[in-house]
């Protein structure tokens, strides 16, 4: 069986494969050894593979290295299923080129947009085989909290549902400024895509994903797991 270790910024993500079998999923914030070890305890686990977008703990690295026999940590150096055509692709997110690798297994061949709505607001643009780069904006928390934190007395709030448009209280101005912003944002990114690309996909993940997906006026694929199994994929490619 397959471990997948996503660290990202806000939380860390498991998950356990059997092939391409998703078997569980967990996150966490806070974990240690025996803890892993716990929710590990039934499972055989053969390989794994390791993204992480900050420093990654040590433990993690001597647990899987003593109880597992091939560990992969992602990298641009990885091999990949399609070609990284980057300036600097020492610099790229490993959690980026895992979503390109989920959504190319998802649509291989094609012309797809990734947003991944996490921490931070990215895109990336994968036309064909070959991943084109992509951008990367604040999401919609940091940009809450960087409205409160910069400013002497606007309020910290989060994403709502109810608040008027346009804002007739400053709660609702923030919300209405931010939420609306991102889905605009959204909205141009696949209009500029489509002005490419007459034939293509959208896919949405993140952990503000789910929020947005409603909220976005052209129809996109939610795959809330498309890191994770981009993973497990590049895994089982790297293992052939």
């Amino acid at each position: 069986m397959n471990l997948i270790i996503d660290i990202g910024n806000t939380n860390t993500k498991f998950a356990v494969f059997d092939g391409s079998d998703k078997k569980t999923v967990f996150r966490s914030k806070e974990f240690s050894c025996e803890k892993l070890e716990k929710k590990l305890a039934h499972f055989k686990i053969e390989k794994a593979i390791i993204s992480s977008v900050r420093n990654t703990p040590e433990y993690i690295f001597d647990l899987l290295t003593v109880n597992i026999p091939k560990v992969h940590i992602l990298t641009s150096k990885s091999k990949l299923p399609f070609k990284i055509d980057y300036e600097t692709p020492d610099t790229l997110g490993p959690d980026r080129i895992a979503a390109v690798a989920g959504a190319f297994n998802v649509f291989p061949g094609e012309n797809v947009l990734v947003i991944d709505a996490g921490t931070a607001l990215t895109f990336e643009f994968l036309t064909k085989n070959i991943y084109k780069g992509g951008n990367i904006s604040p999401g919609l928390q940091m940009r809450f909290r960087a409205l409160h934190k910069f400013t002497g007395k606007l309020p910290l709030i989060s994403a709502t549902e109810k608040y008027t448009f346009p804002g007739r209280n400053t709660s609702d101005a923030i919300a209405a400024g931010v939420i609306t912003g991102v889905t605009y944002e959204i909205n141009e990114y696949i209009r500029t895509f489509e002005k490419k690309h007459a034939q293509f996909k959208v896919i949405l993940t993140g952990g503000d994903g789910g929020y947005l997906k409603d909220k976005i006026d052209y129809p996109v694929t939610y795959l809330p797991d498309i890191v994770i199994d981009g993973l497990n994929y590049i895994l089982e490619y790297n293992a052939k």
